[in-house]
C-alpha cells in the first residue's frame, strides 16, 4: 500500500493512501460472501444467491459502501502502523464518503486522503521566575477551640427539660404530619413520607427546610402548632421540589444537651492521647499543617494559570473532546456520590450545551499539562523509583482491598502526578510568589466578574436605545 504523509496545522497529519486493485477486489468479494451468507432470500439457499440478484436485492452502492467503510478503516490503521505514526486515535476524509463510493470500482485501484490527529507539539518559554500572586490560609487557633467544641456537642448526653420552651440546640420528640398546599387548600392526605410519630428533632438551622425548625423553636411540650412551608426548588425529592406544604407538629418531650467537660478524660475518650493538652496540640499541628497544605495548593493553582502564557500549541480537536469526556465522567461519578440522578444532569437535551460549556475548562488545563510536562523534559526532572514506589503503595492503602488494580495504570498516573508536583515545586522555587491574606482575590474576581456584567447590562440598553431611533 502507497502512503505519502504530510504535516498539518492543529496537531494533524495528513495521509495520501493508495489502495492496490486487487486490495479492492478482495474486499469487494469478501463482503459480496458476507451478504450471501447472511441474506434470507426466498428461492435461494443462504451462500447461493447469484451476485446480481444480491445487487438487485441490496442495492450496489450500499454493498459498495459496505466495502468502502471496511477498506478505509483497515488502510489507515496500516498505514498509521506502517509509517510510525503516533496517532489520537481519530481521523477525518478529506473527500467526502459519497464521492468516494461513486469513485470506488471492484479491481481497481483507490486513492484517497485522510487526516489523523497526533500529540501536539509544543514550546515553552520564559518559564522560570514567573510573578504570580497566591492566597495565604493563615492558622486560626479558634479552629481548634471550635473543633473541640464540636466533639463536645457529638459527646453531649441529652437530658430532659421541663418549665421551658424549646430553643435552638435542644432536641425534641415529636410527632409531625405534612400535606401538601394546592391554590391554597391543604390536602387531605399526608405526601408520601410526611408524617412520622416520636421523631427526634435536633433544632439546628439548616438540618431541615426552611422555615421547618424555626417554627418550632418556641414551643412547650404537649403543645400542637401548624405552620406553612415551601420546600427548595433543588429538593432532592423532584415530585415535592418548589412545592408549598403545611406541616403540624405535636411536641411530646424537650431535652437539652449537658456537654462534658473539658478536660483530660474527655481527650482519652475520643482520642488516642492522655490529656487534653496533647490532644489540643496534635490538633493545632495539624491545622498548622492544613493551613500551610492550602496555602501551596493556592500557590500551585497559580502557577498553573501562569504557565499557560508560556506555551505555544495547536491543541488537537481529538485531545480537547477527549478530555471534556472525561470532565464529565468525573463530575457524574461525584454526582453519584450524592445519590443525584445523572441521568436528569446529562440528557440527550443538555448534553451537548454541557460539552461545549466545559470545552474552554477542558482547554486550559490541556495547556496547563502539556506545558508542565514540556517543563519537566527540559529541567530533566524525573521521579526516582523508589519514590514511585513509596507513592504506589501509599495510593494502595487508600483503595478497598477487593477494587480490581490495573498496575500498569496506576504506575502512569502516580508517575505523571509526581512528575507533575516536582515541576510545580521547581517553578515555585524560581518564581516571584507575593502571598495575600485569604479571600483577597476571589472577592477581586467577584468585583470583576460584576463590573463585566454591568458593562454588558450598559451595552445592551445602548443597543436598545439605537434600535429604538432608527
Amino acid at each position: 500500500m502507497k502512503v505519502t504523509q504530510e504535516k498539518l496545522p492543529a496537531s494533524q497529519v495528513g495521509l495520501d493512501i493508495e489502495i492496490p486493485a486487487d486490495t479492492t477486489k478482495k474486499s469487494y468479494d469478501r463482503v459480496i460472501a458476507q451478504y450471501k451468507r447472511s441474506l434470507n432470500i426466498p428461492g435461494f439457499r443462504k451462500g447461493k444467491v447469484p451476485t446480481q440478484v444480491l445487487l438487485n436485492r441490496v442495492g450496489a452502492e450500499r454493498i459498495k459502501a459496505a466495502v468502502l467503510e471496511e477498506m478505509i478503516q483497515n488502510s489507515i490503521e496500516q498505514a498509521i502502523k506502517q509509517e510510525s505514526i503516533d496517532a489520537l486515535g481519530n481521523y477525518g476524509l478529506k473527500d467526502s464518503f459519497e464521492e468516494l463510493v461513486e469513485r470506488f470500482n471492484p479491481g481497481q485501484a483507490l486513492s484517497f486522503s485522510a487526516t489523523v490527529d497526533v500529540p501536539p507539539e509544543a514550546t515553552v518559554s520564559n518559564y522560570a521566575g514567573l510573578s504570580i500572586t497566591a492566597e495565604e490560609v493563615v492558622y486560626d487557633p479558634a479552629q481548634v477551640d471550635a473543633y473541640l467544641e464540636e466533639v463536645r456537642s457529638e459527646q453531649a448526653d441529652l437530658v430532659p427539660v421541663e418549665g421551658r420552651p424549646c430553643e435552638a440546640g435542644d432536641t425534641v420528640t415529636a410527632d409531625y404530619t405534612g400535606v401538601l398546599v394546592k391554590d391554597g387548600t391543604p390536602e387531605a392526605e399526608p405526601f408520601e413520607g410526611g408524617s412520622a410519630e416520636d421523631f427526634q428533632i435536633e433544632l439546628t438551622e439548616g438540618r431541615f427546610i426552611a422555615g421547618f425548625v424555626e417554627n418550632i423553636i418556641g414551643m412547650s411540650a404537649g403543645e400542637t402548632k401548624t405552620f406553612p412551608v415551601t420546600f427548595p426548588d433543588a429538593y432532592g425529592r423532584e415530585e415535592l421540589a418548589g412545592q408549598d406544604a403545611q406541616f403540624t407538629i405535636v411536641l411530646k418531650e424537650i431535652k437539652a444537651k449537658e456537654l462534658p467537660a473539658l478536660d483530660d478524660d474527655f481527650a482519652k475518650a475520643v482520642s488516642e492521647f492522655d490529656t487534653l493538652e496533647e490532644f489540643r496540640a496534635s490538633l493545632e499541628e495539624q491545622r498548622q499543617e492544613d493551613a500551610k497544605a492550602a496555602t501551596k495548593t493556592n500557590i500551585a493553582a497559580a502557577i498553573r494559570k501562569a504557565i499557560v502564557d508560556c506555551i505555544e500549541v495547536e491543541l488537537p480537536k481529538t485531545l480537547v473532546d477527549r478530555e471534556i469526556e472525561m470532565m464529565l465522567t468525573q463530575t457524574a461519578m461525584q454526582l453519584q456520590q450524592y445519590g443525584i440522578d445523572v441521568r436528569q444532569v446529562y440528557n440527550e437535551q443538555n448534553l451537548p450545551q454541557i460539552r461545549e460549556r466545559s470545552r474552554p475548562e477542558a482547554e486550559t488545563k490541556l495547556l496547563q499539562d502539556l506545558a508542565l510536562r514540556e517543563v519537566a523534559k527540559l529541567e530533566s526532572i524525573t521521579v526516582t523509583e523508589d519514590e514511585l514506589n513509596e507513592r504506589v503503595a501509599e495510593v494502595k492503602e487508600q483503595l478497598r482491598d477487593d477494587q480490581d488494580i490495573d498496575t500498569d495504570r496506576l504506575l502512569e498516573y502516580v508517575r505523571d502526578d509526581l512528575t507533575t508536583q516536582k515541576t510545580l515545586d521547581w517553578l515555585q522555587e524560581k518564581a516571584a510568589v507575593e502571598l495575600v491574606p485569604e479571600g483577597t482575590l476571589s472577592k477581586a474576581e467577584e468585583d470583576e466578574a460584576e463590573a463585566t456584567d454591568e458593562a454588558e447590562a450598559v451595552e445592551a440598553a445602548d443597543a436598545t436605545v439605537d434600535v429604538t431611533a432608527e
